[in-house]
């Protein structure tokens, strides 16, 4: 899922193309795509893009009128730039919107279409969708850890809850995490203030790092590459790897559609973290460190060459 840096990113790129541009036609090719039914779409067309902004993960557009387009890109969808009048592609084309200088293309990749348009009327209607996290960037220490601190939670679950912080899912939060030195699974209620300090002093750090090096990256380009597995992160995707830190390699606890990546050397004192699938397999076989681990390996790896 798109979180906070690609979010700028796209910003940055729609800006650049769209704003103070006329829509001229839009095209719903999916019929999962769109939410609402009033305002209806063809109200918009003919209107002029006046501010394009982001509520927590989505993209929103603001024309005359008092009128809105609101997109959530979910898991798999992206916008792509193409030339005026381009078709959405094959099976992953869901809509197209036609501005004077090109075409605003909306995919998704996979069978599972969870990508929404929601057209709504004031920012109102917009913050109604929005889950009412606050703003990470530009979060004073206070506030990040009275929002953090709500509820007792797992730093992983406390940094990608959208009810708490807007724009920050799997990826980012697990190089925040390891930005920090925090085991993703401590709780908000053991932090001592020390710890909240280089959390937040984190958080802030990783998000403004990455929106400017993605910027770099796009620079005056459509941002193609809109992935959450980049060859700069420290541990997000890079199970078995080196740690960039210390050289240990990087853990993974894989849970529902998603996986949380760490290094237990530098985030949990050398202790493995238990895998919940995988606990209910080895029970009291769980190796507890690393050295246990590649222990375990070696043994098998005897035992196969005998």
């Amino acid at each position: 899922m798109p979180e906070l840096p690609d979010l700028m990113v796209y910003l940055d790129a729609l800006e650049a193309r769209v704003l103070g541009q006329p829509l001229l036609a839009a095209r719903i090719k999916s019929p999962f795509l769109l939410r609402t039914f009033e305002p209806r779409l063809e109200a918009v067309v003919g209107k002029v893009v006046r501010h394009l902004g982001r509520a927590g993960k989505r993209i929103v557009f603001a024309f005359d009128e008092d009128l809105r387009l609101v997109f959530h890109l979910m898991i798999a969808g992206r916008f792509q730039w193409k030339q005026p009048g381009a078709t959405p592609p094959g099976r992953i084309g869901l809509a197209a919107f036609d501005f004077p200088g090109g075409t605003l293309l909306l995919t998704e990749a996979g069978s599972k279409k969870r990508a929404a348009l929601h057209v709504v009327r004031g920012d109102a209607a917009v913050r109604a969708l929005d889950r009412g996290g606050l703003e990470p960037l530009g979060l004073d220490l206070a506030a990040f850890r009275a929002a953090l601190g709500r509820e007792n939670h797992t730093l992983k679950r406390a940094l990608t809850d959208p009810r708490l912080l807007a724009g920050i899912g799997n990826a980012y939060s697990d190089e925040i995490l390891h930005r920090a030195r925090l085991s993703p699974f401590l709780q908000t209620r053991q932090l001592a203030a020390e710890q909240w300090q280089t959390l937040h002093v984190a958080t802030q750090a990783v998000l403004a790092e990455w929106i400017e090096r993605l910027r770099q990256e796009v620079g005056a380009a459509w941002p193609k590459k809109v992935t959450a597995f980049r060859p700069g992160m420290a541990v997000h995707g890079r199970y078995g790897q080196p740690c960039p830190d210390c050289g240990g390699p990087v853990q993974r606890i894989v849970y529902a559609e998603n996986e949380c990546n760490y290094c237990p050397t530098c985030q949990t004192g050398g202790r493995l973290l238990r895998d919940r699938a995988l606990s209910l397999l080895l029970k009291d076989d769980w190796p507890k460190t690393l050295e246990e681990l590649e222990d375990r390996r070696e043994r098998l790896r005897d035992g196969m060459r005998d």
